[in-house]
Parts: C-alpha cells; structure tokens; sequence
C-alpha cells in the first residue's frame, strides 16, 4: 500500500498529476483543485489510496487525510467508483458534504456530474451515521441553511457547484437571511 508520496511535480494532466520520487515517476489522480492550483517543478505531499484492478493500479492523492478518508468512505456506495469518488471531492467541500448529510439532502449529490438522483440517495444513505463529526470543529461553518437554496439558484443560472460555493463563501456574515437578498449578494460576486 502507497499511504503517501512527497516529491516534485513534473506533468500536469486534466485530472492527474505526476510526482517524481527518488527518480521514479508516479501518476496520480488528485482533485481539480490541486490540478489548477499546482505547477510543475513545485515540492508535493499528499496522502494516496492505490485502487488495485485485475488490469491496473491507479493512485489517487489528496492534500489532506480528510478528504482521503471521505474518499474511502464514498467508495464503499455501490455504484461509486473511483474516479467519481474523486469527482464528488473535486466538486464538493468536506463540509458540504457533512451538511448535506446532516440535512438530507441528497440533491446536492445530484449537482456532480455522473451522479443521479438514484446514487444520490444511496451516498445519502450510505453517509449517515458515518461522516467524521469531528471535522466541523475544524471547518469554515459560514453556510446556513438558506445557503443550501443559494446554491440550487445559482447552479439552475449556470454556474458550476465550486462557482456557487465560492460565491456563497463571499456573502458577509452580516448580510440578511432572506432567500432574495443573499441570491443579489452572491450574484454580485461574479460581476
């Protein structure tokens, strides 16, 4: 088992990245935020899963063991694999993940891409009772409920799930909880 790999970035690929370690070159498969916030030449650590075929050995990295172990975690819905495992931490956060749980609501699944209402569901389900309640004292909670209805707005206008965080990220704390006003308030952020 690769637990982790440290090295230097030497390619870039749509979703991989490789990583030289002690002349040998590793590919791996990493969020589309590591993808677009690395460069080639640039020192790396991530904690690795190495998913074992009958035809192929694939790594897949994360900057941190959260994500890894939520990874894992969303491996063991039937109807999960890998890569869209991979997908569903590239789209969404940790906590949106938690939150989404917490509240039932499996349509925030359904936003990333290659997850239908159906395994939406089953990841609710399969979620319950098994996400790592420690991490929200070590996470951002700026998202409230309203949050959740900002973000199905901004989604059905086009933009993408991390757009819509992103933008619902930017909503001051102060700004006022009706539904509208926090929709004017984020749409101010892609202006």
């Amino acid at each position: 088992m690769i637990a982790s790999i440290r090295g230097e970035i030497i390619q870039k690929g749509a979703d991989t990245i490789i990583v030289a370690v002690s002349g040998m070159g590793f590919q791996v498969y990493v969020t589309n935020e590591m993808v677009e916030s690395t460069k080639p030449g640039e020192q790396v650590n991530l904690f690795t899963q190495l998913i074992v075929r009958e035809d192929s050995l694939t790594l897949f990295g994360f900057e941190k063991d959260i994500e890894k172990k939520y990874f894992n975690l969303l491996l063991g819905v039937s109807g999960i694999g890998p890569k869209l495992a991979l997908a569903i931490i590239s789209t969404l956060s940790i906590e949106a993940i938690n939150r989404a749980v917490t509240a039932e609501q499996s349509e925030v699944f359904s936003r990333v891409a290659g997850v239908g209402k159906k395994n939406a569901q089953k990841i609710l389900i399969h979620l319950q009772g098994k996400i790592y309640e420690d991490t929200f004292a070590g996470l951002e909670t700026s998202f409230i409920d309203i949050d959740v209805d900002v973000m199905a707005a901004l989604t059905s206008l086009g933009y993408s799930v991390v757009e819509s965080q992103a933008a619902i990220q930017s909503i001051p704390k102060d700004a006022p909880k009706e539904l509208e006003e926090r929709i004017r308030i984020a749409l101010q952020y892609f202006s």
